[in-house]
């Protein structure tokens, strides 16, 4: 049975679901095309200000790619670079989401689960997770596009770690080298992932979206440009500014309408 991608919302929050669950929410390539498409649908949805990747159940967020679907949607080179372009697309559509992500991880987070928590901003994890990249058995290489994302949060030590010798990470051990951001107790982590994107909704979401561009913009070796650093003062002209400076003068909470 195909696996699917669920999509669900809750205010200005949006929670997609990697629902595979029979194959602890691997991902097949239907799946991963229909990540890319949802994920782009939710990028252009400007009144959202969160969007939150789970998987389905208890057991896993994500077990990886399909390995069955291996033995005929990637066995000659074609078929290969079409099935990992539909990954590539599925990956650069979560790190180009201009709103906040926070991949929410329970069970196993391995191989293409790994890759798409890397994408998120934020990767929020209960005690019992665990991550790893174990493809070393399987006799196949990560694809360079796919292992940016892992090597961009984890760095070239920790995931040489994880591709040569084929290591499960506890979450604590994942957390020391910077794969998750936070570690809870399992049963606390559905109240810590919504008090998470409380934190972020209530923030202005012009902001959120600024501060993830710059973010991205300051991990060019390129210098800022004169222009940039102007275009960095656009807040002084969004109502949210005015709300934001005039709330904290008034003691009250702000009200961001993303304007």
């Amino acid at each position: 049975m195909s696996g699917q991608i669920l999509c669900t919302r809750r205010d200005s929050i949006a929670t997609v679901t990697l629902d595979h669950p029979e194959k602890r929410n691997a991902l097949d390539l239907s799946m991963w095309q229909s990540l890319a498409t949802t994920l782009r649908t939710l990028a252009a949805d400007s009144s959202l200000r969160c969007v939150v990747v789970r998987g389905a159940g208890d057991e896993a967020f994500a077990a990886g790619g399909d390995i069955e679907e291996f033995l005929h949607a990637r066995d000659t080179l074609e078929r290969a670079q079409s099935y990992h372009a539909a990954v590539g697309a599925a990956l650069r559509a979560i790190a180009d989401c201009p709103h906040p992500t926070l991949a929410a991880i329970r069970g196993a987070c391995i191989g293409g689960g790994l890759e798409i928590a890397s994408q998120c901003d934020l990767r929020l994890c209960g005690d019992s997770a665990r991550f790893g990249v174990p493809i070393n058995r399987l006799g196949f290489s990560m694809y360079p596009e796919e292992m940016q994302g892992v090597l961009a949060i984890a760095g070239p030590a920790t995931t040489l770690e994880l591709l040569l010798e084929g290591r499960i990470l506890t979450a604590a051990e994942a957390l020391a080298r910077g794969l998750v951001t936070r570690v809870v107790p399992d049963a606390q982590l559905t109240a810590e992932v919504d008090a998470t994107t409380q934190r972020i909704a209530a923030g202005a979401p012009l902001v959120a979206r600024w501060h993830k561009q710059w973010v991205r913009r300051l991990q060019q070796p390129a210098p800022l440009s004169a222009d940039e650093l102007r275009q960095s003062f656009a807040f002084l002209d969004t109502a949210d500014y005015q709300e934001g400076l005039h709330a904290f003068l008034e003691k009250r909470k702000p009200e961001f309408r993303g304007c």
